[in-house]
């Protein structure tokens, strides 16, 4: 019978919580000191920082909107793990294999796991942290995290004005859950129009009148350049005394504000990795296995770089992590396929034996603005997946209905469907997604049925 491995995992997000719940089910978090299924028994720590239980963070503006109550974003943590929460990671010691934590703690592991996620991109405004400090001003909050959220939740109340940073997913979301809450609300975006990432220029135009029409001022190609602050410069308080009154743009107009929420997009967290050895790009570089460079440590979630690509998704952490609980549950995975690594890899990414346990995600990025819990105002669903912007070549198919705020856009290469945009009406996102995901050849029949209720699939 193998011995009980040692994995630890840094990061206590929705990554973490997904491999403890794949490795739970498989059986193999027994009892300390009991083996699991077929002798695969682990022994899992989970240190978060964050002093909450796991929980959804595509949900949070579901919090900030009122619809729903923290406790229900939760998600499930296996009570045969052992969760440290409010404890930071300070160090990796590979040579000792041990992680040094905050509390002066340090932990020993077989198998390690990053899963630490991203932080907030604070943008380069003046005044973002006066004095010289840490801490911005009163009133100024990234949007990452529920303690972020319950910040913003004890500071909304009716009338109140904001000015929200960025008009990506998370602004947009953060832009309609304040406007739900009776906030008047500017949403500053720097790009040509509102979601770029995702929409193109006429979903995006749909989507900028769903929210006009709910009372958010909507600026598009603006830049944000500094803070306006009122207040001393006094020691001890957060942003040194100083409180948000707005935001100036780069043209110099003035937009005034209680509260200025950033929601510039996030960025992985690799300082650890870096600090450790490990190779990293725009994230932690891991291989098929998501292993990194070192074999006994692994990453996932949104601080780990694939085939060249950070996700910065929940569905591609929930992807990795049910990979790695694969790799981790095979036959002698944390035991012999790590000596081997060792022996053959002399250090360098260590393969598998078999078929590669993770090859990517193919991404589908869906929102529901829903309406207010009261008052006027309806939902707007929208989808998008794959390559929405076309290249030479490629066939182009759009419905457009501005009455229903309905509109649907496929691209088709050669026989085979690369990408998609439905805003408003999601009946055929199923079916498209599917033909997307398999990339089988699609069905010789008009381009135009890929739209239709069935997708024409």
């Amino acid at each position: 019978m193998a011995s009980k491995k040692r994995v630890v995992v840094i990061g206590g997000g929705m990554a973490a919580a997904r491999l403890a719940g794949q490795l739970s089910a498989a059986g193999a978090l027994g009892a300390a000191g009991a083996e699991g299924t077929d002798g695969a028994a682990v022994d899992l720590t989970v240190v978060g920082e964050e002093p909450h239980a796991p929980y959804n963070r595509v949900l949070l503006a579901g919090v900030l909107a009122g619809r729903y109550a923290p406790g229900v974003i939760g998600l499930p943590a296996p009570p045969a793990a052992r969760w440290l929460r409010g404890v930071r990671a300070v160090r990796l010691d590979r040579a000792e294999r041990l992680v040094r934590c905050d509390d002066g703690s340090s932990l020993p592991y077989d198998t390690l796991v990053l899963a630490t996620g991203s932080n907030p991109v604070l943008p380069p405004l003046r005044g973002l942290f006066p004095g010289c400090g840490h801490e911005p001003p009163r009133g100024v909050h990234p949007f990452r995290t529920l303690a972020d959220c319950r910040a913003l939740e004890a500071a909304v109340r009716p009338g109140v004005r904001a000015v929200v940073v960025g008009g990506g997913l998370l602004g947009v979301s953060a832009a309609r859950a304040l406007a739900g809450r009776g906030v008047r609300t500017v949403l500053a975006h720097q790009g040509e129009h509102l979601m770029e990432r995702h929409l193109d220029a006429r979903a995006s135009a749909l989507l900028r009148g769903h929210l006009e029409g709910l009372g958010v001022e909507v600026h598009t190609e603006c830049r944000v350049r500094g803070l306006l602050t009122a207040g001393s410069a006094g020691e001890g308080a957060a942003g040194g005394g100083a409180v948000a009154r707005g935001v100036e743009l780069a043209d110099g107009y003035r937009l005034e504000a209680e509260l200025v929420v950033l929601a510039c997009g996030v960025r992985p967290r690799t300082g650890l990795a870096r600090a450790a050895g490990l190779e990293v790009r725009d994230g932690i570089v891991v291989d098929d296995e998501l292993r990194t460079g070192d074999p006994r440590i692994h990453a996932a979630g949104d601080c780990a770089e694939h085939g060249g690509r950070v996700y910065g998704l929940a569905g591609a952490a929930q992807e990795q992590a049910d990979a790695l609980a694969r790799v981790l549950l095979a036959d002698n995975a944390v035991d012999n396929a790590v000596d081997n690594a060792v022996d053959s890899a002399a250090g360098g990414a260590a393969a598998g034996a078999g078929s590669p346990a993770y090859t990517g995600t193919r991404a589908l990025t869906r929102l529901t603005l829903d309406p207010p819990p009261s008052g006027p105002g309806s939902a707007l669903d929208l989808a998008a997946f794959g390559e929405t912007v076309p290249r030479a070549g490629d066939d182009v198919v759009r419905l457009a209905d501005a009455t229903r705020s309905v509109y649907r856009k496929v691209v088709v290469r050669g026989d085979r469907l690369v990408g998609g945009i439905l805003l408003g009406d999601l009946g055929t996102v199923g079916a498209l997604a599917r033909a997307w995901e398999d990339g089988e050849p699609l069905p010789s029949a008009p381009l135009l049925h890929l739209l239709t209720n069935d997708g024409g699939l």
